[in-house]
């Protein structure tokens, strides 16, 4: 294998990327505007909750307690009628719609604790989840405090000190960012990889490299290199312009240890996206094929939920995969700070898997693209 001639078959394969517009305009979306809005578009926290109230008492309590949500969990509050509830549910005008029962005030005096109605519309399952805890809450302190006449302070046997590390502020936005980016790095390797065999073989031109003087492993690996250099800058660019700059998110490690399990697991996942490449035979195939092995690859690799509630066979059939290895080595440099030393285990991880991941590939790709020639 000549490494001349696979940096010229990689060259040719950045120039037909460059006549793609579609996939340019992917690839800087992708990297730049999927991951802000990613970190800043659906925060964890009650942010804003349209919430509207009926009441039936309009006492000086009921006033009150509607007075107290305010933002920035909830928008201010609206007075409708009853009869205006399941309309503005079903529609998705409101989020919460509270409904106080007629002698509130009265019956709280007494002690009776009348039932106060929470209408939630579920679908918002972001602050839906939440939601009821902060309007319980507010609730119960409104009515303690206007019956008492002032707030009481409550003493805890046991005082609890919390200390947030890594993320002092709780900011969701540090948190999706990264792992945002870590998805799109598989997604976008996959794609451009498989895309770009694909795209020789609908055009006809993979019979003109074979009657070239190049070997089956210099064109894979050219499809490879090529799109592992793009990938490689895009990412490098978004942690710097996008999550650094834009989104202000402190990197605690090594931002070059990052690119160096970033280069691994683009090796790997290129290779698999050739491997998908040939057993597809069109580019809608590819597409379907695409969905059954990144959804899994994602939602399995730890980069949404603990690996560790997941069933034990799930976790261990996935580290065989380059995600998982990616996504712990990710998270130790960018989040923890974690060096080389405490790393090595996934990069080596990623290169075995890399290799394995490579030759398989390879040995399709002999097989199908070889019985053109």
């Amino acid at each position: 294998m000549k490494l001349k001639t696979v940096i010229q078959l990689s060259i040719k394969e950045l120039w037909s990327l460059w006549r793609d517009p579609a996939m340019l305009i992917l690839i800087v979306y992708v990297f730049t505007l999927n991951i802000y809005t990613a970190a800043t578009a659906v925060p964890e926290s009650l942010h804003n909750a349209p919430i509207a109230f009926v009441d039936h008492d309009k006492s000086q309590l009921s006033r009150r307690v509607i007075d107290a949500f305010v933002s920035p969990y909830f928008l201010t509050p609206e007075i409708i009628e009853n009869s205006e509830v399941n309309p503005s549910l079903d529609t998705g005008k409101f989020t919460f719609v509270v409904t106080i029962p007629p002698g509130f005030e009265r019956d709280a005096r007494k002690g009776l604790a009348p039932d106060v109605q929470v209408n939630v519309d579920a679908t918002r399952i972001s602050q839906a989840f939440t939601g009821n805890g902060y309007i319980s809450q507010i609730l119960t302190e409104e009515v303690s405090t206007y019956l008492q006449g002032y707030k009481t302070n409550m003493t805890y046997p046991v005082a609890l000190i919390l200390r947030a590390r890594f993320n002092p502020a709780l900011e969701s936005a540090w948190f999706g960012s990264v792992m945002e980016l870590i998805s799109a790095v598989t997604m976008i390797a996959i794609i451009l990889s498989g895309a770009a065999l694909i795209r020789e073989k609908e055009r006809g031109t993979i019979e003109h490299l074979l009657a070239m003087p190049v070997s089956i492993g210099e064109i894979m690996l050219s499809k490879i290199l090529a799109t592992s250099v793009v990938v490689w800058i895009a990412t490098l660019l978004s942690v710097y312009f996008v999550i650094q700059g834009a989104l202000s998110v402190p990197i605690n490690g090594d931002v070059w240890l990052f690119m160096v399990a970033v280069a691994l697991q683009l090796f790997a996942v290129s290779s698999m996206g050739i491997f998908m490449a040939t057993v597809a035979r069109s580019m809608p195939q590819f597409g379907l094929l695409l969905i059954l092995v990144l959804l899994p690859l994602q939602l399995l690799s730890g980069a949404t939920t603990p690996r560790e509630s997941m069933p034990e066979f799930i976790q261990n059939t996935m580290l065989l995969m380059p995600n998982t290895h990616f996504v712990v080595a990710s998270q130790g440099v960018l989040y923890r700070g974690a060096g080389l030393s405490v790393v090595y285990p996934q990069l080596i991880a990623l290169f075995a898997i890399g290799c394995i991941f490579y030759f398989i590939a390879l040995k399709r790709f002999k097989s199908t693209i070889g019985s053109m020639a």
